[in-house]
């Protein structure tokens, strides 16, 4: 079963995401911040999310 369909597979994928935008946000503030908007926008807010 893929992790679309399980719930608490979704959740893990969904916050190892997070984890590892604000990780590389951490070490190149530049790679996600020149991407605020658009479909790459999506990282820069999970890394948001993470540091708060």
């Amino acid at each position: 079963m893929s992790a679309l369909f399980n719930f608490q597979s979704l959740l893990a994928v969904i916050l190892l995401l997070i984890c590892a935008c604000t990780y590389v946000r951490g070490f190149a503030p530049t790679l996600l911040d020149k991407n605020k908007t658009g479909l790459l926008g999506i990282f820069w807010k999970m890394a948001r999310i993470g540091e708060n």
